[in-house]
């Protein structure tokens, strides 16, 4: 069962990665990316209804796919709800600093979902719900001091954003472009985008990071769709969207998989076996049945 539970968690949560823009550190800089390289502003609530179709019909295949890849032992566990609701009567109520996190979450998710209407930066609504919960104290500034990773992320993102930001500047950009589109000129515009997304999405088993990957890869490759004529909102959020699903092929394609495969549960031959399997689905669910569905709200 850990087996099975371990690689179904963390496909999915690959997948909800790829549905909004504020799920993934890498999704805000794709976002400046797009902006900058062919003039398209990717709002959250754009975003996120390109994906809710095929995000919703991926998450529901992956349990089922995996269960026929990795079959666990135990398939029916009915003291699990009443184990949950022990564990949840031992928390008792929820208390004042609790109920004050779950309002600024609601609140965010409200003002991200509303962005193009209010025109509120997603990032100044994280710091206003950052605020809101240091003021009356629910937690500390040394807590906030402490989130080594957060800052981690902080710093690396800033200095990524801005060697991406010199390289489209100094040419490097259009130069990689114009030499990758001489090998796919006279091409359909769709073939040259199933091309180039299946280039993009493979070649994370050489990365062991999505924002790197993005950071190499998204503005040559977004440069290359649109020189071949693809829609650039399409290629846009295309290849935004693969950024994050790729991250299920290793157990190594981003933070958190060594932590689900350091777990044991999961040898390496059938993580990536399984994780070469789903990026299938993902991919017949995300560019076959997702394509319909983009035409549907006219990204192309």
């Amino acid at each position: 069962m850990g087996t099975y539970l371990m690689q179904t968690v963390y496909q999915c949560d690959n997948v909800v990665c790829a549905m909004f823009l504020t799920s993934m550190a890498a999704n805000p800089l794709i976002a400046s990316f797009a902006l900058k390289t062919v003039g398209v502003e990717l709002t959250w609530e754009r975003w996120a209804l390109a994906t809710s179709v095929p995000g919703i019909l991926t998450i529901l295949s992956i349990p089922y796919v995996m269960f026929k890849l990795s079959r666990p032992e135990m398939t029916k566990t009915p003291e699990a709800r009443g184990i949950a609701e022990g564990e949840l009567a031992k928390m008792g109520p929820m208390s004042r600093g609790e109920k004050i996190v779950g309002a600024v979450f609601i609140g965010c998710l409200a003002l991200w979902c509303t962005a193009g209407v209010t025109k509120i930066d997603a990032t100044v609504v994280a710091m206003v719900g950052v605020s809101v919960m240091v003021i009356p104290k629910v937690i500390e500034w040394k807590d906030i001091v402490e989130e080594k990773g957060a800052w981690d992320t902080l710093v690396w993102m800033g200095s990524l954003m801005t060697l991406a930001d010199g390289l489209l500047r100094a040419g490097f950009i259009p130069w990689f472009a114009k030499s990758v589109s001489g090998s796919i000129v006279g091409m359909n515009w769709i073939w040259a985008m199933l091309i180039l997304i299946l280039v993009y999405f493979y070649a994370h088993y050489a990365f062991a990071s999505m924002t790197a990957q993005v950071t190499a890869m998204y503005v040559p490759f977004l440069s290359v769709a649109a020189a071949a004529g693809a829609p650039h909102l399409l290629a846009s959020l295309s290849l935004g969207f693969l950024s994050q699903l790729s991250g299920g092929l290793t157990h190594y394609a981003d933070a958190g998989a060594p932590i689900y495969f350091g777990a044991g549960y999961v040898s390496q031959t059938e993580w990536w076996r399984n994780g070469f399997i789903i990026s299938v689905v993902n991919l017949l669910v995300f560019v076959g049945v997702g394509s319909v569905w983009w035409k549907i709200i006219g990204l192309w």
